[in-house]
């Protein structure tokens, strides 16, 4: 067991910095006009986060026997989506929060207009990151893949889910409600980090649908955990302003389950990912061992 987590903890620091590789290239440089806005838009990227989204783009990339180039422009893709998402959300008309990944959020750091226009910036170069190289051995697959993230960061996916989330704030929720919400505002990226990263390879359907599965499971597991880490954890241990889902009187698995409940349901969920890849051997494992990852994090 401690070699395999030391194995896991090589690999997972090693795609970090291969994620890391691409963001810096892709991203414009911080003197190329017009440079605040490009300095900012490095910012709010580069040099932080846990890079979940890209990880599993990765695994998931490996399980389907994917070229490991192709994924990095994936995992780049989603890394990009997901930070435009923190900016927005950070913004005072969204969640109006300071800190991020352990410093000051974008616009305070800049102002909001600027934050504004990284968000926007970074959700275009995504898509640009996305459809600029092939990634897969068939066009039509690539473009149903720029399809995939559309859908998954639009009014039915991410979009949407901040959406209901910004309408739901003070008012009681049901499980199911929050459920749903979730899965839209966290879970939809992650399941497309998971398709995407699978696409570049064989892209067979059946084992997709077991992908699927899996990252379903693992996007309403990381939410579960986030409810429970921003109720026990403080903020210097998260990077991020901690118990601000109470204060904000914000319907959480927390404040319908009980901690000890969250955390049952998170090792549920866990439990449900890792059956979902019993039709796969050894080039799952990094998939499974992120779920672990997912659940057992500490921030």
């Amino acid at each position: 067991m401690a070699q395999s987590r030391t194995d896991f903890g090589a690999w997972m620091q090693a795609r970090q910095q291969d994620v890391e590789a691409v963001l810096q290239a892709v991203l414009p440089a911080a003197g190329v006009s017009p440079s605040r806005l490009h300095e900012a838009m490095r910012y709010a990227v580069l040099g932080g986060g846990k890079r979940v989204r890209p990880l599993l783009a990765y695994a998931a990339g490996e399980a389907a026997g994917a070229d490991a180039a192709h994924v990095s422009r994936v995992a780049a893709a989603v890394e990009l989506v997901h930070a435009y998402s923190l900016v927005h959300d950070d913004l005072p008309c969204m969640d109006d929060d300071v800190l991020r990944r352990g410093r000051p959020t974008c616009h305070v750091a800049y102002d909001e207009a600027t934050a504004l226009l990284v968000g926007d910036a970074l959700q275009s170069l995504a898509f640009h990151v996305l459809s600029e190289q092939s990634l897969c051995a068939c066009p039509a697959d690539q473009v149903e893949m720029v399809a995939l993230l559309a859908r998954a960061i639009g009014s039915r996916g991410m979009a949407g889910g901040q959406a209901i989330d910004l309408a739901s704030t003070g008012q009681e929720l049901s499980l199911p409600e929050l459920e749903n919400m979730h899965i839209h505002k966290t879970g939809e990226l992650i399941r497309a980090s998971v398709l995407l990263g699978a696409r570049c390879g064989d892209g067979e359907a059946s084992r997709l649908g077991a992908l699927d599965r899996f990252a379903k499971c693992a996007g309403l597991a990381f939410q579960v955990v986030d409810d429970v880490l921003d109720a026990e954890s403080n903020s210097e241990t998260l990077g991020k302003t901690a118990g601000k889902d109470a204060r904000q009187c914000k319907a959480t698995y927390v404040s319908l389950m009980g901690v000890a409940r969250a955390r049952e349901f998170a090792a549920e969920l866990r439990e449900q990912a890792l059956q979902a890849l019993l039709s796969y051997g050894l080039e799952a494992v990094r998939l499974r061992e992120l779920i672990d990852f997912i659940v057992l994090r500490k921030h």
